[in-house]
């Protein structure tokens, strides 16, 4: 009978252990926070929702891009004479992001708005324009039920630095936590991306301004305007960034654009290598020299329109984008173009934005293994040299204005990577264009997001040395254990009377 009582005592026991085991790792209501970000860029505004559990802010990985929604009509800057329509045209998508966070989470849900390069000429052209579009913007974000939290315009340096923090803090480089990547799927191009210095570098290519971003392998005090210290999860980073203001691709056309006019011989009609053979556009002369990448090449010409006829000539192209790059003044041991002080370039780099864009739409982005050098080149140089017949029949559902341009801007981008920055044949492998990483935009909103809120602590956030769920596993064994030693102990010395019969 004794026997029978432990017996059944014991089996009490064990179920109780593992009801509150299952009890106490029940799945807990999802308590999800989010976040929102405008890209105010020169050519267009994009606004990104994030969401991240409230429990888990401090890890990496757990904050995803839950949404994306592109403005409609040109970027802010593109309403400076018509400042009062630059924050009515946000509407939209902040309507958008009304419907995908939850109502009762509106008021608790920041947002902002972060301007680059198109403000920042802008503010260099005509600063109370600026001012004024910056100030229409901020009352229509302050009329949605968000909590407004500012707009601003970002330096070129902010801009380099939070596209860094981005694409390390997605592809876990700050901290040894893979559990994102193993849902996502992306544990082969997070090894991939993985450099000697345990991070990656960035490469940002936007419409008016291009930034790169990397940690060096060995540090120089030639040019600390270029560096910027973080502490991250307990890890010091001394980072070079530079961003290169009127190098986007748009402002580069515009660039070479007023390069090729002023060496022309005052004729009104202009023969472009960059453009397709059979292409031809119209430009008002004062739209060329408006703003001031360009405005300090402007001379009197005898008429007020360009007529460009394009001539799809790839290597006349690279030849005419290279008067862009100046390269014959360097007051460092090393430079990329126009006298800036550039380090040895160093572990793998992720190009994102339109790096990314323009790659894409020539088949030259494959994430297996990155395409090589004279490969990328000599794609480039066929596409350019179709007539535009051909490709404005093949590519009809992308705007003509678009289309259009990407000779001149993957010939652009080869000379930015090779003549600019010195990518060669030996490390150009190590570039990996970057469109996404999981389910975010590579790029320098969630950087900046989780800045402003803090959710990448400068030490590494304390952890108990076994989960909960561990440690109650753990009792358990450790009661089934004992329970099994002390039936075994009271058989060993007394000994049931059906088994003493069994003996005799």
């Amino acid at each position: 009978k004794i026997l029978l009582i432990l017996g059944f005592l014991s089996t009490l026991a064990v179920i109780a252990l593992i009801a509150v085991a299952v009890t106490q790792n029940k799945p807990l209501p999802k308590n999800i926070k989010y976040g929102i970000v405008l890209d105010a860029g020169s050519s267009h505004t994009n606004l990104y929702v994030y969401e991240w559990p409230a429990e888990k802010e401090n890890d990496t990985g757990v904050v995803q891009q839950v949404e994306v929604c592109k403005v409609e009509g040109p970027g802010i800057s593109g309403y400076s004479h018509a400042t009062e329509e630059a924050g009515p045209s946000l509407a939209q998508c902040l309507r958008q992001a009304e419907e995908v966070i939850p109502s009762k989470q509106h008021q608790e849900t920041p947002v902002y708005l972060g301007a680059t390069a198109g403000m920042r000429l802008l503010s260099l052209e005509n600063k109370s324009a600026a001012d004024k579009v910056l100030s229409s913007v901020e009352k229509t974000l302050r009329s949605a039920p968000f909590n407004f939290q500012g707009a601003r315009i970002i330096s070129g340096q902010e801009e380099g630095a939070y596209g860094w923090i981005t694409i390390n803090y997605l592809l876990g480089n700050f901290k040894q936590v893979l559990y994102f990547f193993l849902k996502s799927g992306w544990t082969k191009l997070l090894h991939s991306l993985r450099s000697i210095s345990e991070t990656s570098g960035a490469l940002d290519l936007g419409g008016a301004s291009t930034q790169i971003t990397f940690v060096p392998n060995e540090f120089s005090s030639e040019s600390p305007e270029n560096l910027l210290y973080f502490r991250l999860y307990g890890k010091d980073y001394l980072v070079y960034t530079h961003s290169f203001l009127c190098y986007g691709k748009d402002q580069a056309l515009q660039q070479k654009l007023a390069r090729d006019l002023q060496a022309s011989t005052s004729n009104s009609s202009l023969f472009d290598p960059c453009f397709h053979q059979g292409y031809q556009r119209t430009i008002n002369i004062s739209d060329l020299f408006k703003n001031p990448c360009t405005s300090a090449k402007e001379k009197q010409f005898p008429f007020s329109q360009l007529y460009i006829q394009g001539e799809g000539d790839y290597q006349k192209c690279r030849r005419n984008i290279l008067k862009l790059f100046n390269k014959t003044n360097c007051p460092y041991s090393s430079c990329s173009f126009n006298g800036i002080y550039l380090p040895p370039l160093q572990g793998d780099f992720g190009a994102f934005s339109a790096f990314y864009f323009v790659m894409n739409f020539l088949n030259l982005t494959g994430e297996k293994s990155p395409v090589a050098l004279d490969k990328v080149a000599s794609t480039i140089e066929s596409f350019c040299a179709r007539p535009w017949h051909e490709v404005k029949t093949a590519y009809h559902q992308i705007k003509e204005k678009y289309l259009s341009e990407y000779c001149f801007s993957g010939a652009y981008i080869l000379s930015l990577l090779e003549n600019g920055y010195e990518f060669t044949e030996k490390n150009w492998q190590r570039i990996h264009f970057l469109g996404k990483i999981g389910s975010s935009d590579a790029g320098w909103t969630l950087g900046y997001m989780l800045n402003l809120t803090n959710m990448i602590p400068a030490e590494e956030p304390a952890v108990p040395p076994l989960s909960h769920g561990s440690y109650v596993g753990l009792m358990v064994l450790c009661s089934l254990v004992l329970v099994s030693m002390i039936l075994f102990a009271w058989l060993l010395f007394h000994k049931p009377k059906c088994l003493q019969k069994g003996i005799v």
